[in-house]
């Protein structure tokens, strides 16, 4: 039986279409849209309408942009020779709230998964690669995510990039700030002794 008419319901079933959301979370989303003015809803429905049509990849770094070049790669201040690899572009934003990094980035979209059917030519890795014969680089930071997939590209990238003589490293991972280390995983506490510095 259906408890809303067929407007409402299309509306929380396309925002439940939506990642991270559930059922319960779209007919909150879809009732806060519709009691909402409607030049707020417009305004809205016109921003995601307008990001679909002109948001596209920098022709540098690969990440979302509404121009040719994003605005990290458009500034010159940014260290040139240093370029940190991702997965996607939601990671540069978090290595840019930290304020401690000043290279360039380049993001893959993606990780390898040969589970998910996803091989080397399905992310940004021609691209990256290209980059490097272009520009003179002296680092390339992967910092995948420590998950099978980004273990995997970030060999793969490795691989690739060192037979050209650019420094390769690899962010260090291990036990969070905060986290009791008896409920941090064995894989976690083997990286965290490894990557140990000294006091």
């Amino acid at each position: 039986m259906e408890y809303y008419s067929g407007r409402i319901s299309s509306l929380i079933e396309e925002l439940s279409r939506l990642p991270g959301i559930g059922g319960k979370t779209a007919q909150r989303l879809a009732f806060h849209i519709i009691s909402m003015p409607e030049e707020s809803a417009e305004r809205l429905a016109g921003a995601i309408v307008d990001a679909r049509k002109n948001i596209c990849y920098c022709s540098r770094c690969c990440t979302l942009t509404d121009s040719q070049f994003c605005p990290i790669c458009s500034d010159p201040s940014r260290d040139q020779k240093t370029i940190m690899v991702v997965e996607n572009s939601r990671d540069s934003a978090a290595y840019e709230k930290t304020g401690q990094y000043h290279g360039l980035y380049h993001v893959l979209q993606g990780a390898i998964s040969p589970a998910m059917g996803i091989g080397p030519s399905d992310i940004r890795l021609k691209e990256l690669m290209q980059r490097l014969q272009a520009e003179e680089i002296g680092e390339v930071i992967v910092a995948t995510n420590s998950t099978l997939e980004g273990e995997t590209t970030a060999m793969y990238i490795s691989k690739l990039i060192k037979p050209t003589g650019i420094r390769v490293s690899r962010i260090a991972s291990g036990v969070p700030v905060g986290g009791d280390l008896e409920y941090i995983d064995e894989v976690t506490l083997m990286r965290a002794l490894e990557g140990r510095t000294e006091l």
